[in-house]
């Protein structure tokens, strides 16, 4: 019984190791949607938080609006308030899958992969697919990649007023160095 029990305690634990979560909560999102001849409309939040599962590649984002800044300061008072809505909806998230993830075959050199999950935005939910790089240096992970969305997709009016100034595609960037926990 006692050599039943040692094993089972043996094999929980190497489950344990093989199954490496990675994390990041310094992670970078950038988001433009700027148009020719206007004010750039871009910001960044450099506090993002991501975990990349590697035994499966699942992987889930989150970062919260207000976090989001702008070389603008009433930019970011209207994105908060007008656009997103921040205080009814704080977050955007992103669950998703790194597709044919194997974590043995990183290296320092970046290999182009596709992400595709669910982006959760101002309360809509919208399936995207992200072309992105992955590299692996020591125990860091840093996965780095854009998409781009449509502000309709999610909700996200813009006024007529500014409508020439804003464009309806958005360009948004992501940069995770994920260490390992």
């Amino acid at each position: 019984m006692k050599k039943i029990i040692v094993l089972l305690l043996l094999f929980v634990g190497i489950l344990n190791v093989s199954a490496q979560k990675y994390a990041t909560k310094t992670g970078s999102l950038k988001f433009e949607a700027s148009v020719d001849s206007f004010e750039e409309v871009a910001a960044e939040n450099k506090n993002t938080s991501a975990v990349l599962e590697t035994s499966t590649g699942e992987i889930a984002v989150l970062t919260l609006m207000k976090g989001f800044r702008f070389k603008v300061a009433l930019m970011e008072e209207h994105f908060n308030e007008n656009y997103v809505e921040s205080d009814k909806f704080p977050k955007a998230t992103f669950k998703g899958k790194i597709e044919d993830f194997d974590v043995s075959k990183l290296s320092a050199t970046a290999k182009t992969v596709k992400i595709s999950g669910d982006l959760t935005l101002h309360g809509k939910t919208k399936n995207i697919t992200a072309t992105a790089k992955i590299l692996k240096s020591g125990d860091k992970i840093t996965v780095t990649g854009n998409f781009d969305v449509k502000a309709a997709d999610f909700a996200i009016e813009i006024p007529k007023l500014v409508s020439k100034k804003v464009s309806d595609k958005i360009k948004v960037s992501f940069n995770l160095p994920l260490t390992k926990l």
